[in-house]
């Protein structure tokens, strides 16, 4: 698709006239509409006018593009006039703007016009380009003028492309890194780069500019250029995610600035005034092909690291839920955590934001995989995974949830699921492109990860009935152990089936109203009690295990643990679950066995460290606790390997 397939000679307006900003505007809908490509006036020009309110569309330099991407767009379109006078269109520079193109974008995923008008964008960039346009005297000409230079334009892309990938495979990186976007991602975003580009090439170094636009994230800096860069430059009307540039002077700013101050920008990198970006320097090395486990482990990060505020969140409110009833009401009962007023509302809030703990890390895992597409199919994964739902095939066995392995699943299965469903529909008529998006994947993916959740939910219940039945048939014969197994179990999955075949057993004997039932709900409270501690004192004192973010979260466990919040583990479980879970569940295990050899008690049912003083043997319940979680800690810690300093931030 060219600039002439968009631009009709029905569209263009040359050597007119305008009384003002809204006059200029009037005329171009009236331009797009008679070209068809609007199916609404009033809503077309309602959706430029909101853009305008957001920012002035004027370039400077006479120019100015507004646009608007809206479901009234019945094709995508440009209209385009000349005003010899100019008109007052609020230019940055303060100059009357007397070249004028109107941009119509369906609101549709179909995105190949964008790349189009990303291109007209940087030609009006060009001087030379601009002014053949206002000298021209006839629509045809016009378009004459477009295509001469488009065409030299493409060709001119492709060899910029092939020096580019040569210039880096020989280590040439740039001098210079830019971001550039703005909220409609139309037109200024690649103004912008090309204003910073061409202007460092006029400085003698060469900077490389990713644009944000419409079309998604196009000339992505890498990480060996983000480290040999002596800086970066963000001209951008929307947030920009600068996590990948620590260590690194970042200067941002507006846009427009980009387009009209590109000298002024780059010179607050050569003169160090820009600020540096907190966090890790990103390290450079040698490019390879990520392997399957790296692959797997960039998708559950991303899971990981979106859950993480709803875990510290959630959990810090719930824990001072438990401290309040801790001191108001100690022999609350099952009702702990919310026996009194100000309690129920910390408790309910934060169980509120913890609930969205499993769907998130689910949601997140499957749009790393399968980009947004992927995001609604993922979180519907995870809410299944977390209630439980299921066919019922189990002649009435409780179908319950799979905890954050159940998560883990649906997350995976949704991302890839979602990705399989692309490729299907890739094969549909190109008239469909549109729906694709908003109906297609949505529907066919939510329906099937629902097909599979159901379907696996059952074997989450079976799996719970069944350690249910076998903790039964323990009995309390010797307590030692029963208190090392649910203890241990309790770190299993931390609120998948096993934990909960634990809890529930610890609190069904604690209703029996025995010395027994509440020695096993003291060894299941405590095994819960350790995973979080083995994770808070192994990122305190084995600081180069863990990166300093690791380390920053950690602290929040030392409240996670001590309130009996087993989840607060999670984020570092699932990310390493090969030495996390081990690690937890022996801790878990010995705390729960010298918790029963003692003959500690609790008649709670949580509480963790809260409910301190109605515990039994409280001295050798709180040492239960310090040996479980530092023999999980240094087990944790010897199999994790030290981090390269780069790594671990120290």
């Amino acid at each position: 698709m060219k600039i002439s397939d968009l631009l009709k000679v029905e569209g263009i307006k040359l050597n007119g006239q305008a009384a003002s900003k809204m006059d200029a505007i009037d005329q171009l809908v009236a331009l797009q509409d008679a070209s068809g490509n609007i199916s609404d006036v009033a809503k077309y020009k309602e959706a430029i006018l909101a853009r305008e309110e957001e920012s002035t569309t004027a370039m400077g330099e006479g120019i100015a593009i507004p646009h608007a991407k809206t479901d009234v767009v019945k094709r995508p379109g440009l209209a385009a006039m000349t005003v010899p006078g100019g008109v007052d269109y609020d230019a940055p520079d303060g100059e009357p703007s007397d070249l004028l193109f109107m941009i119509a974008a369906p609101n549709t995923k179909d995105n190949v016009h964008l790349e189009v008008l990303s291109r007209l964008a940087t030609l009006l960039m060009d001087e030379d380009f601009t002014a053949n346009l206002r000298k021209a005297q006839t629509p045809e000409e016009f378009l004459q003028v477009i295509d001469k230079a488009e065409t030299a334009r493409i060709a001119e892309e492709g060899e910029k492309a092939i020096a580019a990938q040569a210039a880096t495979d020989a280590g040439n990186y740039p001098d210079l890194l830019a971001i550039t976007a703005c909220p409609t991602g139309i037109a200024h975003t690649y103004m912008a780069a090309e204003a910073l580009e061409k202007k460092a090439a006029e400085m003698g170094l060469k900077l490389k500019a990713e644009t944000q636009g419409s079309v998604g994230a196009k000339n992505v800096l890498t990480a060996d250029e983000i480290a040999h860069a002596k800086g970066i430059i963000i001209a951008a009307d929307k947030n920009i995610d600068r996590a990948r540039f620590g260590g690194k002077m970042v200067y941002e700013t507006s846009v427009s600035n980009g387009i009209n101050k590109p000298e002024e920008l780059i010179n607050k990198i050569l003169n160090g005034e820009a600020p540096i970006q907190q966090g890790t320097a990103v390290s450079a090395g040698p490019r390879e092909p990520q392997s399957v486990g790296q692959t797997i482990y960039k998708n559950l990060m991303n899971g990981v690291s979106h859950m993480l505020p709803f875990v510290v969140g959630g959990g810090i409110l719930i824990a001072i839920s438990f401290l309040i009833d801790g001191f108001l009401a100690p022999n609350a009962g099952g009702s702990f955590g919310s026996a009194t007023p100000l309690a129920h509302f910390f408790n309910a809030v934060g169980g509120e934001a913890f609930g969205f703990m499993l769907p998130i890390l689910a949601g997140y895992i499957a749009m790393s995989i399968a980009d947004r597409p992927g995001l609604a199919v993922g979180f519907v994964g995870g809410a299944l995974a977390k209630a439980g739902y299921s066919w019922g095939w189990l002649g009435g066995a409780e179908a319950i949830g799979g905890g954050f392995l159940g998560a883990l699943f649906a997350g995976f299965v949704a991302g890839y699921f979602v990705k399989w469903l692309e490729n299907v529909c890739d094969k549909l008529p190109d008239s469909l492109e549109g729906i694709k998006p908003v109906l297609l994947y949505p529907l066919l993916g939510i329906l099937g990860i629902g097909i599979v959740m159901f379907t696996v939910n059952p074997i989450f219940a079976g799996i719970n009935t069944a350690m249910t039945n076998f903790l039964n048939g323990l009995g309390t014969t010797n307590l030692v152990l029963l208190g090392a197994i649910v203890g241990g179990m309790m770190s299993i999955d931390m609120g998948g089936p096993f934990n909960k075949a634990a809890y529930v057993f610890g609190t069904a004997m604690l209703a029996e109203g025995t010395e027994s039932g509440q020695i096993i709900m003291a060894s299941v409270m405590v095994g819960g009690m350790v995973p979080p501690l083995v994770i808070a004192l192994s990122t305190l004192l084995f600081k180069n295990r863990w990166t300093e973010n690791d380390r920053k979260a950690g602290v929040v466990n030392w409240i996670m643990g001590l309130s009996f919040i087993s989840e607060g583990a999670i984020p570092y479980a699932a990310a390493d679950p090969g030495r996390v879970l081990p690690s937890c569940i022996i801790g878990s295990a010995i705390s729960g066995a010298i918790s029963a050899a003692f003959h500690c008690t609790s008649p709670a049912p949580h509480g963790g460290f809260w409910v301190i003083p109605i515990i039994g043997n409280p001295v050798m319940y709180f040492v239960a606790l310090a040996v479980g979680s530092i023999a999980g800690c240094l087990i944790l810690s010897f199999l994790k390997k030290p981090l390269s300093k780069e790594e671990s931030g120290l």
